[in-house]
């Protein structure tokens, strides 16, 4: 709606906007930010009658914006081609259009896909497999054996294929039990920040196609992450943990080993998780209940004092009631 000929050239929140960028109104909680914004135009939901600039009204404007986005973002990096301060071992494959920043090690047999990106400091250790399309950010460690799919993005710091965490007391001290097994790490996967994922003792530590990790998630050994599922960050999955398929793990969740999570199930911030969950079930607080329970809960715990020194003083009152029945009789 409006001009037609308005040209964009960035994409910003409305209270940082110019009059050259497109901004995205969608909650009219912020309606000041947007009476007040200094925006060209707006992307709405609906017209938005205060606003004399074009709009761009679509049905779900969040998901326009993310699809858009993209095209103001600056390119990472400038630079192309293998550089010459990487190591790349003489037995591995690079497929095309690979860029390959300096201080990365590439082992040996590794397979590259087209178009991948590893930024400087990458570690990619023996026999590792990485598809087409994938961005490496700096200071990612992928050890060895581990398969990484297509697409997909992991953020700086993180570490793919450390070793699980096992080990058998045999009457004096902790013995290691070796982590033998590997990972895998599906199409379309973004895993971020000082993520941690952890080899299978046996077997394979899987995340499926289209898993999406917040900063500093914690996947341990034997762990299969479901399509489609949402980890927020520094939510930890302990040893054999099974998610299905669209789960949300919202923020500082604990899941205990051997727990199997059911498709499309909702898990509440700060919630322990010591008991596995049928599909669709919404729950949080620790032990995990459902939700709506735990809301209940949770507004009792701040009465919870002046309840207790109300049971106390009718105990005192019974006591009391007892006594004088007792002398009376």
């Amino acid at each position: 709606m409006g001009d037609g000929t308005f040209r964009v050239s960035g994409f910003r929140p409305l209270e940082e906007a110019t009059d050259r960028d497109l901004s995205l109104y969608t909650d009219r909680r912020y309606r000041s930010l947007a009476e007040c914004t200094r925006a060209g135009a707006l992307m709405v939901s609906a017209e938005a009658d205060f606003f004399p600039g074009p709009q761009v009204v679509v049905d779900r404007p969040v998901l326009a914006h993310a699809r858009i986005a993209g095209l103001f973002a600056p390119e990472p990096s400038e630079f192309r081609g293998i550089h010459d301060k990487a190591v790349v071992h003489e037995s591995s494959r690079i497929g095309r259009d690979v860029t390959i920043h300096p201080m990365v090690t590439v082992g040996m047999d590794v397979h590259i896909g087209d178009r991948v990106t590893l930024f400087p400091g990458v570690f990619v250790g023996d026999r590792v497999r990485i598809g087409e399309g994938t961005l490496v950010h700096s200071n990612v460690s992928i050890l060895h054996d581990c398969v990484v799919g297509r697409e997909v993005i992991i953020h700086a710091g993180t570490v793919i294929g450390s070793d699980g965490y096992g080990f058998v007391w045999d009457g004096r001290r902790h013995v290691k039990i070796p982590q033998i097994g590997t990972v895998s790490i599906g199409d379309h996967v973004e895993i971020g920040a000082n993520n941690t994922v952890d080899r299978a003792a046996l077997g394979t530590t899987r995340i499926e196609r289209g898993v999406k990790t917040d900063n500093l998630v914690h996947i341990a050994h034997n762990v299969v992450v479901g399509e489609d599922t949402l980890i927020v960050a520094q939510a930890a999955l302990s040893g054999s943990v099974v998610i299905g398929r669209g789960v949300i793990i919202g923020g500082q969740v604990g899941i205990g080993d051997h727990v199997s999570v059911g498709d499309r199930a909702m898990i509440g911030s700060q919630s322990g998780v010591a008991k596995s969950l049928e599909p669709g079930e919404v729950v949080s607080g620790t032990p995990a209940m459902p939700h709506r329970l735990w809301l209940k809960t949770r507004g009792l715990l701040t009465r919870l004092p002046g309840l207790s020194d109300r049971v106390r003083d009718l105990e005192r009152r019974v006591e009391d009631l007892v006594r004088r029945l007792e002398e009376r009789n």
